[in-house]
């Protein structure tokens, strides 16, 4: 049983707790911290938690608490996990672990060096659909991965920092692209180095000094791409979907929008419908279970059970670097419309890895190129010649 410290009593600490405190969960918000006392207050007593405060040193130092969760807005992160680390405490941190590589980098040394768990809050890399198509991916059902496609877009952020370029440290990018990110390296192999970015974005409806739309692509040692599509701009919901192909296999993932409960009304529905819905009223896309859809339930069964076998989850600090450094190349592309390398004066995955192609031979003299089932029903194959590279046709 966990006994937690939560900082912060936004949107996502409250998704937080739902998650912590669902399904008669052990697991327990013991003291919760706000900058507000008035939403400590009314966040405690909505959720039966038994302290809270507006002193974020009394909550970290609380001495019935054992891990300390910070939900707290981009810019507070790297004081709030020094300060966890320091305390001993285990320290789960939300997405994006900093604004920049510099900051993630410092949080890493400092959770490293005080020898306390440390865990890194990206959901979406464990919703059940996700962890579904790694372990599939994992067992070799796609072949080699070789591109993979993460989509997440809306109307926008729902809290005034995120749209502050200097507290949040950017706009779509840093703000979805994270997870975007994250998902294509778990796919990929979080072994194989990312060597450079490719992005574009601008600012296309909103009056702000960060980007609202952006696409990126980010180039793997060993040949892969894993492609970003993040956007405030998008209306309708929020879409969050993810393709993977691989050299014998393609997984398409929907984890928001045309997921298999539709409901369309005339007269509206009063109350909440789902995360990022803009209407009550036509078709609907409710939500069963939007902790379990999001990942938060495996998410915090992975982090608790890590530290209680003491290993490491499958989402380290580590992992929140990599990605900041990836999205620090993103903005540098963004701002020199060139591909930008991806700097990482720490590296823990592969020495180096090759771009393998997938080759499968015909016969002794040929390479298969592609074989397709005719409508006459013979079976025709493009073939390549070892010996002169002559590319051909037959038919059997």
């Amino acid at each position: 049983m966990r006994r937690i410290t939560l900082l912060g009593t936004g949107l996502i600490g409250m998704f937080y707790t739902m998650s912590l405190h669902g399904r008669r969960g052990r697991d327990r918000v013991e003291v919760v911290y706000s900058r507000s006392n008035d939403r400590a207050k009314a966040f405690a007593g909505e959720w039966g938690v038994k302290r809270f405060t507006t002193s974020m040193e009394d909550a970290i130092c609380d001495h019935e608490t054992d891990t300390v969760i910070v939900a707290l807005p981009n810019h507070l992160h790297e004081a709030a996990v020094i300060a966890a680390a320091e305390a001993g405490k285990s320290v789960l941190c939300t997405k994006p672990l900093g604004r920049n590589a510099a900051e993630a980098r410092r949080m890493l040394e400092a959770v490293e060096r005080a020898g306390v768990f440390h865990g890194y809050l990206e959901d979406l890399c464990y919703t059940p659909k996700t962890l579904h198509a790694l372990e599939s991916v994992r067992g070799g059902a796609v072949g080699k991965v070789l591109w993979v496609r993460s989509r997440e877009t809306h109307g926008g952020p729902h809290s005034d920092w995120f749209w502050n370029k200097e507290l949040s440290g950017g706009g779509a990018i840093i703000d979805l692209g994270c997870h975007c990110v994250e998902i294509a390296r778990s796919f990929i192999g979080k072994e194989i180095r990312p060597v450079e970015v490719m992005c574009w974005g601008d600012t296309q409806v909103h009056p702000i000094d960060a980007e609202d739309h952006a696409v990126g692509l980010v180039k793997y040692e060993n040949g892969a791409v894993g492609q970003f599509e993040v956007s405030w701009t998008f209306r309708g919901g929020m879409d969050l979907r993810d393709e993977v192909a691989g050299t014998h296999g393609t997984i398409w993932l929907n984890h928001w929008l045309r997921t298999g409960l539709e409901m369309f009304t005339a007269i509206g529905q009063s109350g909440y419908v789902a995360e990022k819905a803009e209407s009550a009223t036509g078709w609907l896309f409710p939500v069963g279970d939007e902790p379990g859809a999001l990942g938060y339930v495996d998410m915090f069964a992975d982090m608790f059970d890590a530290i209680e076998d003491r290993r490491a989850p499958r989402e380290t600090f580590y992992d929140g670097y990599v990605v900041n450094a990836i999205l620090d190349a993103a903005y540098a592309s963004l701002a020199s419309r060139q591909w930008a390398s991806v700097e990482l004066p720490i590296w823990r995955g592969a020495a180096s890895s090759v771009n393998v192609a997938a080759i499968r031979d015909y016969d002794a003299e040929h390479i298969l190129l592609k074989e397709e089932r005719m409508m006459d029903g013979s079976l025709k194959l493009i073939v390549r010649s070892k010996a002169t590279g002559e590319i051909s046709e037959r038919r059997e």
